[in-house]
């Protein structure tokens, strides 16, 4: 066999190795199963609402600093929500997300997009949380007084015993030899959060 033929077999072998490599890292993304664990750290124009369930809640401090940002045309509401991400132990190979599209439904109603560009890695049997920080203007979406607002905030936190419906579309990306990969569509986890 001659040299040239030898260094071609040797690449295409070496190529055949890192598609291998590539292909088990993206069966492994496709058995992590993400899901919304919850909220946590919701605050309504920089008013805690881990204590809040409904506008009665607020102290007057707390509904004047409301009155006024809510006077100006704006709500701004950010919150943490924990993504979680199950590799199951079957798996032979860690995942690796190195990054996450994702938007933010409420009520089915579309709000807010981003983009998460940390790194994780997914061990196989190891759950992991993810938090996604998300901010938006309730205002911008939804309209209302400050009391509608409130009790819409104290909802998507799940404070309220009439919570509000809280879907993300996540478009993952998986790292891999041969660049990051991604599903064909969407992965919606949604929920009632505690």
């Amino acid at each position: 066999m001659s040299r040239g033929r030898r260094i071609a077999l040797l690449v295409g072998l070496l190529l055949g190795a890192v598609g291998c490599a590539a292909l088990q890292q993206y069966a492994a993304l496709a058995q992590v199963a993400f899901s919304l664990d919850g909220i946590a750290d919701a605050r309504l124009a920089g008013v805690p609402l881990a204590r809040i369930a409904s506008y009665r809640d607020l102290s007057a401090t707390e509904v004047a600093t409301l009155v006024t940002t809510v006077g100006r045309g704006n709500a701004p509401f950010e919150f943490t929500a924990r993504v979680g991400a199950a590799n199951p132990g079957t798996n032979r190979t860690d995942a690796r997300l190195a990054r996450m599209e994702w938007l933010l439904l409420l009520d089915g109603r579309e709000t807010v997009r981003g983009v998460l560009d940390t790194s994780y890695t997914l061990p196989a049997g190891q759950p992991v949380t993810i938090p996604l920080r998300v901010h938006l203007d309730l205002r911008e979406f939804f309209g209302g007084g400050v009391q509608e607002i409130v009790n819409l905030a104290a909802g998507i936190a799940g404070l309220r015993n009439d919570p509000t419906r809280v879907t993300l579309e996540l478009t993952p990306q998986i790292e891999t030899p041969l660049g990051p990969l991604s599903p064909p569509t969407p992965i919606r986890v949604t929920g009632r959060t505690p």
